[in-house]
């Protein structure tokens, strides 16, 4: 994006019309980025708590009062309880490099302080594809519009990639068909030329009938299958389990749309599945993603330009992770690098609430957990503790700020230095600090720098200044990014790295980066860790099949998918945001309204055993027959009755990767 900035401040913002993904226009929430930048909400100078926990109740104090402050404090909590007391809670506020990932991490490290296994979006499905493919590359967006059959598979790109619509729309303008396929009938789904609608997290049941199909019929590309693939007679025996009558009965679609869509798929090329993070958070996601994964293989889709499946491209962006977190720094008894405990964000409530040994300190940044997190109720509970010390460092004055003890104000995009990569297109970019930092704003950067300095530490690295963090950030060897410099980045401000190719097949006369150097069906990770080593499908925790009792009691499947306008938390306290979105809503079929006598309009108090809240219904077949969908994320004060959906979110792990389970949820709808 381009910042238009007169006498030091930000006018608008624009696209770059020369890049070649983006073509000069934004997506409705970053368009009007310097509403945020100049937000009234926007914290500008460091402050102290001097009232109640979550009363919002705060002095304006100096940055070394702040500093000097937290550092005191954890001096004696680590002189207390040990380092492992002080848990930092972050995510991806900022996508930047620097500021997402870098001094933060070499900080905590050399603290020796709990580690945080940050699992919230998409580590489910990331590691299906590394387990199947060995990396996370798929199709090049630059190549997508050569396929003539595009599957979007649980992704609202209208909502949460716009930069892929036009590439949808050349590829019909081509003669491609797209398809749709989600329980959740959103406005992309309706402009597709057909859409399929499964049961939330019945996914995997889809793709193995498709499978039984393609086999069955002789559909498959036999000679691709053979030279580059792995346990294909386990796969092949896995899938007879799967007539299309039995995965119909799973998904609730009919036998003739999946046997359609699977002669459709395998006779289509080149195909593409373009699949989104949505349906890897169950408690069945990973599976479900890597199921899904092996239809390209099957039908030989990887051999033609165009042809594939893309989840995340991130893989091709050649970060020199360890260089720039530093996990040697921990200390350990005998002067190797230590390991502290492991801890998973999505269980954060009730770390709060019981882990041993207690948590005494939370360091909060690039996240809003009292919004955003699972099991809120839990979480809003322990943040409540008057015996926890917590720190937010925040651009905005969130929910989560109202209970920390320290604020300190964050700058914005548009304020500091950063290195910037992305999970669908493969254009590495640099960002500049088109404006001052606002009031007293710091990067993460530069408070890890100060507070390193208060608590004594000596490691050279922790006061690399971002300059130097730019050039340790990438293996500028790399094949990837042969050509490519630092220097060129500060000249041209985006480059693109080689990873995924967008003039060839991407998997074309290279080695999978698997360990058996092939696509793998069959993964001996798996079994080694005493999972499924095949592909399969087994129902969500919380669903029909998975749980017939508690469904008796909340028979309705909710989704919580992104708003239009909405990414998580960030944009829903702006009031053109909250006025573009209307209300906080949930969406239910006529067929649940009708036995609910629930009309569009009225509230409704959506409820399960974690919780509740109180939404504007909408009756309307934007929602499947026994599922509801509430986009968000509304921040809570704005929801009546002061609990938002993750209010109803359960803390459980996906199959994979200890992931996030947003969507495995079963509640009840009544009128209020």
């Amino acid at each position: 994006m381009i910042a238009h900035v007169r006498e030091g401040r930000v006018e608008r913002i624009t696209g770059d019309p020369d890049h070649p993904i983006t073509r000069g226009f934004l997506c409705p929430k970053v368009q009007n980025y310097q509403e945020r930048v100049y937000s009234p909400d926007r914290i500008l100078h460091p402050l102290v708590r001097t009232g109640p926990k979550g009363s919002g109740s705060f002095r304006r104090c100096s940055w070394d009062e702040a500093i000097e402050l937290i550092a005191s404090r954890w001096k004696g909590i680590i002189a207390g309880h040990g380092p492992e007391s002080i848990l930092p809670y972050s995510y991806a506020g900022t996508m930047g490099k620097l500021n997402f990932g870098s001094l933060d991490r070499r900080f905590f490290h050399r603290m020796g302080a709990s580690r945080l296994v940050r699992t919230i979006c998409s580590t489910a499905g990331s590691e299906a594809l590394v387990l199947t493919y060995g990396a996370k590359i798929g199709v090049a967006p630059e190549a997508m519009a050569q396929a003539r059959l595009i599957l979007l598979w649980g992704i609202n790109v209208l909502t949460t990639n716009i930069h892929q619509w036009p590439i949808l729309q050349e590829a019909r303008r081509r003669g491609a068909e797209v398809v749709a396929i989600d329980p959740y009938r959103h406005e992309t789904a309706r402009r597709c030329d057909r859409h399929l609608a499964p049961r939330p997290g019945t996914d995997a049941a889809l793709a193995l009938g498709m499978m039984n199909v393609i086999l069955s019929e002789g559909l498959a590309d036999q000679e691709y299958l053979d030279r580059n693939t792995l346990g294909f007679a386990g796969l092949a025996g896995r899938v007879r389990e799967f007539a299309p009558e039995r995965a119909a009965a799973i998904t609730g679609l009919p036998e003739a749309e999946i046997v359609d869509l699977a002669r459709l798929y395998a006779r289509s090329s080149p195909s593409l599945i373009r699949l989104g993070y949505g349906l890897q958070r169950h408690t069945n996601g990973g599976a479900t993603v890597r199921t899904i994964a092996c239809l390209p293989a099957l039908t030989g889709a990887w051999r033609r330009v165009g042809g594939g499946l893309t989840l995340s491209n991130s893989g091709g962006f050649p970060f020199r992770n360890r260089a720039m977190e530093r996990p040697d720094l921990v200390p350990g008894p005998d002067g190797t690098p230590g390991t502290p405990r492991q801890i998973n964000m999505i269980h954060l409530g009730r770390v709060l609430l019981g882990a041993e040994p207690p948590v005494m300190s939370l360091y909060v940044y690039n996240s809003n957990p009292a919004v955003v997190a699972p099991e809120q109720n839990l979480v809003l509970k322990g943040l409540a503790r008057e015996d926890l010390f917590t720190v937010v460092h925040e651009q905005m004055m969130t929910e989560t700020a109202g209970y920390a003890d320290v604020v300190l104000p964050a700058t914005t995009s548009l304020e500091h230095w950063d290195i910037y990569s992305s999970y669908w297109h493969s254009y590495l970019q640099l960002g500049r600090p088109a404006i001052s930092p606002l009031g007293e704003a710091k990067p993460n950067t530069g408070v890890f720098r100060l507070l390193a300095k208060e608590m004594g530490y000596q490691e050279i690295c922790l006061y690399d200044n971002d300059r130097e963090l730019l050039e340790q950030s990438l293996d500028w060897d790399h094949p990837g990014l042969r050509g490519i410099t630092l220097e060129r980045l500060m000249q041209e401000g985006y480059c693109r790295v080689a990873d995924p190719p967008p003039d060839r097949p991407v998997f074309d006369d290279r080695q999978f980066r698997t360990p058996s150097g092939k696509i793998e069906f069959y993964s001996s990770t798996l079994e080694a860790a005493g999972l499924d080593p095949l592909p399969g499908y087994q129902p969500p925790a919380e669903s029909p099949d998975g749980s017939p009792e508690l469904f008796a009691r909340y028979p309705i499947q909710l989704l919580t998918p992104s708003a239009k306008h909405f990414l998580n938390s960030t944009f829903s306290h702006l009031d053109r945001m909250k006025n573009l979105e209307s209300r906080p809503t949930v969406f239910i079929n006529p067929a649940d309204a009708a036995t609910r006598g629930i009309s569009s309009g009225d509230q409704v108090m959506v409820y399960n055993d974690r919780g509740r809240c109180f939404l504007r219904a909408e009756v309307a077949d934007t929602a499947s027959p026994g599922t509801a969908v509430s986009p968000g994320l509304w921040w809570n004060r704005d929801t009546p009755g002061g609990s938002g959906v993750n209010a109803l979110t359960t803390d459980r792990e996906a199959d994979y990767g200890g992931g996030a389970c947003f969507h495995t949820n079963l509640v009840e709808v009544v009128k209020d």
